[in-house]
């Protein structure tokens, strides 16, 4: 079973980790994350974007302008960051949706199983802050 987290999400969280690394009440330019960070600014955009309506960062547009976080990095799990950048995480199409659209899912046998796999994934991602990352909590 391959779970894929995207580029999109990939980067979001190290876009929210770079932030709070170098947070000092100020806004952090986007040039300055993309180069610490080597992602481009074009895709670094439509990413902060997300994060920006998604009310995860607060932005200021003029000289002094730029991103920092909207809360404190102990306030943010990872599976927030996920959830907004890749929509909910399943481990099979069927558990995408709210509904679950496959006609053999009161026959299906492995389902059970799976939503156990999402399950699992949620609360892992849940229990983990960003502020968890920053001190090496996670281990390896």
């Amino acid at each position: 079973m391959k779970m894929m987290v995207s580029t999109k999400g990939r980067y979001a969280l190290r876009i929210m980790l770079d932030l709070a690394q170098h947070s000092d009440g100020t806004n952090i330019s986007l040039s300055d994350i993309a180069k610490r960070q080597q992602i481009s600014v074009k895709y670094m955009e439509a990413v902060i974007s997300t994060l920006n309506k998604g009310g995860l960062v607060v932005s200021k547009m003029g000289k002094k302008g730029g991103y920092r976080l909207a809360k404190e990095p102990s306030e943010y799990t990872v599976l927030e960051i996920l959830n907004l950048t890749e929509g909910k995480l399943a481990p099979v199409t069927c558990l995408k949706e709210e509904e679950n659209p496959c006609e053999r899912a009161k026959d299906c046998i492995t389902l059970p199983m799976w939503k156990q796999v999402e399950e699992l994934v949620t609360h892992y991602f849940e229990s983990i802050t960003l502020q968890d990352l920053l001190d090496g909590k996670v281990v390896r």
